[in-house]
């Protein structure tokens, strides 16, 4: 069924209710059962059963997900009970002691974990919470880092998840060297390499934009949670016992994602394997690895008791129970958006496909596009699916090939807009939960950054493509975000005051 302009109710109730609302499990239940309610014509007893049944069919895809997040729950409350998170922090105090250097360092290791954007996001939130309130940097600010450095970072990287899929689905289109037109994408990836530009601008700079400044000012944005509840520890505690088993959760998942992806039999490559790697699995594996790392090395020493560990897994599993209800929804509302449900993304697609426009004007529009429909879904990768197909044969019939760069580009740009700062993405949520921040409060402070970044693009992509010089997309955004970011930051200050 063609359900037109309806099928972007479900995304639009979602958003508005959790910018208003500042709830988010509600707005998406809410905007999950109003599309229920479409696809079923308005009977409520279907609409509910639709509902229902998608949710269970969507837990049972992505149980391995939800299996790695109680795990890295478990694994981050040991370690902190065992004091290796407190040693670690009172460590890092003596070598990372401003602002600056924090949240630099909590940048280099998200740049460093391109592999996968979940691993990304999970991992440089349990390791840099330490430092990070030590050094007095709000949660909210954290989360923005690892938000920033996750999907932005996965996209550029030749040897990720992100990337292979993408060079997949170019390559099912009929495009010669897929990978080579990936890495010509780059330069022109304006959307992130600006968003990189800004996560340093602002390590340097002392003042935020934005409600970012008043967390800073007074951080209001940590949800409470263990750490706050004053919890017992050792005392006994060293860093390796923090460091030892990231370093295990790390390594194990990596070389997991080799064997998944099929290195190990010799037929593919590194970067295929990566393509190709059952990631899910391989982070389950890697945490309960590193689960059993930190049971060898605390027991023996005595830093828990076994009832201690056990109590501790659980009560790590209980931190993760919000994120995990969240990313259920959230993967809820994007299958019934998707083609098999409401069919979103291909009605926003059609609409540009049926316009008549003059194709310099294309990078611009479909940068658009992909940012409202990433924003509208909560997903990049859905995004690169829909629009990839349709723009390259597009460009291909009209004898317009010389516009591909551009226009793959600005898919790559439009999509991770939609990831970066979408409340019911699922990289967004897991980097509240990584910085154990609220949802919202992570939402709203990062959205001028993300507003003021896109605004630029778009000037880029739509300069450049008027211009026909492609490769001016970023120096144009760069020079337009200079601006938004000097005006953003008097009037902050006029509202906020200093730091």
């Amino acid at each position: 069924m063609d359900f037109g302009i309806l099928s972007i109710v479900p995304p639009i109730v979602a958003i508005a209710l959790a910018l208003v609302t500042k709830e988010v499990i509600t707005s998406l239940l809410v905007g999950i059962i109003s599309g229920g309610l479409i696809f079923a014509g308005g009977n409520i007893v279907s609409a509910l059963e639709t509902v229902f049944q998608l949710m269970g069919s969507k837990l049972g895809d992505n149980a391995l997900m939800i299996v790695f997040l109680a795990l890295l729950g478990s694994l981050v409350m040991v370690m902190n009970m065992a004091g290796g998170s407190f040693a670690y922090g009172k460590w890092a105090s003596t070598k990372i002691k401003s602002k600056t250097s924090a949240k630099l360092a909590t940048t280099l290791l998200g740049l460093l974990i391109f592999i996968d954007d979940y691993f990304n996001c999970l991992t440089v939130g349990a390791v840099m919470k330490p430092i990070i309130d030590e050094n007095k940097v709000s949660r909210a600010k954290l989360a923005h880092l690892i938000d920033s450095t996750a999907a932005p970072v996965c996209i550029i990287a030749p040897v990720s998840s992100w990337a292979a899929s993408v060079v997949a689905v170019i390559g099912d289109t009929g495009v010669e060297n897929p990978m080579n037109v990936f890495l010509n994408t780059i330069p022109m990836n304006a959307y992130v390499l600006l968003t990189l530009f800004t996560v340093f601008y602002f390590a340097f700079s002392k003042n935020e934009i934005g409600v970012m400044q008043k967390y800073e000012i007074e951080d209001t944005s940590r949800i409470i949670d263990k750490e706050d509840v004053g919890y017992k520890y050792s005392k006994d505690g060293r860093v390796f016992d923090l460091i030892v088993p990231i370093v295990c959760l790390i390594a194990v998942t990596v070389i997991m994602m080799l064997r998944t992806g099929g290195l190990f039999t010799g037929e593919v490559g590194v970067g295929e394997a990566f393509g190709s790697a059952d990631v899910n699995l391989s982070l389950v594996i890697g945490s309960f690895v590193a689960i059993l790392v930190a049971f060898i090395m605390y027991i023996p020493r005595k830093l828990l008791t076994f009832n201690e560990f056990m109590n501790a897994i659980v009560d790590g599993m209980k931190t993760m129970l919000s994120a995990i209800v969240i990313l259920s929804l959230a993967w809820t509302i994007g299958g019934i958006t998707s083609d098999n449900y409401l069919n979103t993304g291909s009605y926003i697609a059609s609409l540009i496909t049926n316009s008549t426009m003059p194709m310099w004007i294309l990078p611009v529009i479909i940068f658009i596009v992909g940012a409202f429909l990433s924003f509208s879904t909560g997903t990049a990768w859905g995004t690169f699916g829909i629009l990839i197909p349709i723009m390259v044969p597009i460009l291909a019939h009209t004898n317009h090939m010389h516009y591909l760069n551009i226009v793959l580009a600005a898919i790559f740009s439009g999509s991770v807009f939609g990831d970066h700062c979408s409340p019911i993405s699922d990289t967004t949520i897991l980097s509240s939960a990584g910085a154990g921040c609220d949802h919202i409060a992570h939402v709203s402070s990062q959205l001028p950054y993300a507003l003021s970044v896109g605004a630029s693009s778009a000037v880029g992509f739509l300069v450049s493509g008027f211009l026909d010089k492609p490769l001016l997309t970023v120096p144009v955004g760069f020079v337009v975000l200079l601006i938004i970011i000097t005006v953003m930051k008097r009037t902050t200050i006029k509202k906020y005051g200093h730091l």
